[in-house]
């Protein structure tokens, strides 16, 4: 028993450290099997820095990756749904004016899937059309503008395609006597050309009612601001330049004490001179596009966008 255990003691203490040399020389040759060693600059995410990480004060401010609800989305584009063929009935009342500054803006780049309104949400307007008329939102710049059918050439005009942009019934856009600006920005081309296309308007001409409206007349492009008075008087004040080009131009119509004003992309092209006792208040909606749905409405051609009016000083 005691030469077995002088030679057992030896043997091992020898086999314990041939076991650990073993291992380590394994760690030593052994390849990773997890690849090299992932480091921040190859991190899918940033690191996120807490109150009790050692390193949080040396990773600067907490950088939290942008989440679906703040990316921005884009108007969408396409046709607008007809509401009607015909416009609505006018509600009947007492016509009353502005009695206060007032204005409304339309941008058009809320998309298809929301209703017409200006830049506050409010004045609706609705999108009419006949004989298959129809309008549609197409990219300008960074938001959508209205496109109108193109110029017909049947040879009936009450075969045509028509379709407007109409509101209802709003008092608050009568001036009175009040000074006005209205316009929008278009773009027309040589073919979409007539004897009459209306940009917007609000009452009419004749028939003892009283209008402002811009509008581009004739073959030669011409465009031009109208206002008229309860007694037919019809003022207008037209330069003789072409915006049918192609190009987008700013057109606004300026109605001041005793004159009205055309602007052409922010320069005074044309004024004439007008009675400053001349009263704009009438119970018609405003339009834009064209007089109406039906046949004969000088219907647009071509492409609007950023229409206002603004009522006061």
């Amino acid at each position: 028993m005691l030469h077995f255990r002088r030679r057992a003691v030896p043997i091992g203490v020898l086999s314990a450290a041939l076991v650990l040399a073993g291992v380590s020389l394994v760690i030593q040759h052994t390849p990773s099997v997890a690849g090299p060693p992932v480091t921040t600059t190859h991190s899918p995410l940033p690191p996120i820095a807490t109150r009790t990480s050692a390193t949080s004060a040396l990773a600067g401010p907490l950088r939290v990756p942008p989440t679906a609800t703040t990316t921005p989305t884009r108007p969408v584009p396409g046709f607008l749904h007809n509401v009607s063929a015909f416009s609505a009935p006018v509600t009947p009342g007492r016509i009353r004016i502005a009695g206060a500054p007032f204005e409304v803006r339309y941008d058009f780049d809320g998309g298809v899937g929301r209703p017409i309104a200006d830049l506050a949400g409010r004045h609706e307007l609705r999108p009419l059309g006949q004989n298959g008329g129809a309008l549609r939102l197409v990219p300008q710049g960074s938001g959508l503008a209205v496109a109108y059918p193109d110029r017909c050439t049947l040879p009936r005009e009450r075969d045509c395609p028509r379709a407007i942009l109409e509101g209802l019934r709003d008092d608050s856009l009568n001036p009175g006597r009040r000074a006005l600006r209205y316009g929008a920005s278009i773009r027309m081309t040589h073919d979409d050309l007539a004897d009459g296309a209306n940009v917007l308007q609000k009452g009419y001409s004749v028939g003892g009612f009283s209008q402002y409206k811009l509008q581009v007349d004739h073959r030669q492009g011409r465009p031009s601001c109208v206002i008229a008075g309860p007694r037919a008087s019809i003022y207008r004040a037209e330069p003789w330049i072409n915006v049918a080009d192609g190009a987008w131009h700013d057109l606004e119509c300026r109605r001041i004490a005793n004159r009205l004003i055309m602007v052409v992309d922010g320069v005074v092209r044309a004024w004439v001179p007008i009675p400053p006792q001349l009263s704009i208040a009438n119970a018609e909606p405003l339009r834009i596009g064209g007089k109406g749905p039906a046949p004969g409405n000088d219907q647009f051609a071509g492409a609007i966008d950023d229409v206002f009016v603004m009522i006061g000083d």
